[in-house]
């Protein structure tokens, strides 16, 4: 079974986890400074052949209302041209809280500085991705 990348698109940072090879848990990996949309997804297909990818899996900011802003159409263009360049699928799941989460969980672990700013993405990265492989989607594309 190939393993899952989650992904938190940003514009200075883009944090990615990775599934472990059972699609149970995810861990972070780290995040990417790229600079221009090629170079990063570039070093993502990169990722995903390192680690035997079948699904990348991207956190869609969608407003707090229920709507698609500026950023949630970003990310999805984002998403459309990760596909066509890796020929691998995607999905987006509604990433809605998960930066705060991840600062909640970097205060708990008292986190501080540019380790930090490091560590938010990849753990947003990490909890989209176990958002993802705890729901009856990912149960069902498994089977």
């Amino acid at each position: 079974m190939k393993r899952i990348l989650g992904i938190d698109y940003g514009d200075v940072r883009t944090g990615i986890a990775l599934s472990d090879p059972t699609l149970t848990v995810a861990s972070a990996l780290k995040a990417i400074k790229a600079y221009g949309i090629d170079s990063l997804i570039s070093q993502i297909i990169e990722k995903a052949i390192e680690h035997d990818v079948g699904l990348f899996v991207v956190g869609d900011p969608i407003n707090m209302n229920g709507s698609i802003g500026q950023r949630s159409e970003k990310v999805r263009e984002f998403a459309k041209i990760l596909q066509e360049k890796s020929g691998i699928s995607v999905v987006t799941v509604d990433e809605r809280m998960t930066t705060m989460e991840a600062h909640r969980y970097l205060n708990v672990s008292n986190t501080r500085g540019k380790k930090r700013k490091d560590a938010v993405d990849s753990l947003s990265a990490e909890i989209i991705l176990q958002t993802y492989l705890d729901s009856p989607a990912c149960k069902k594309s498994a089977t």
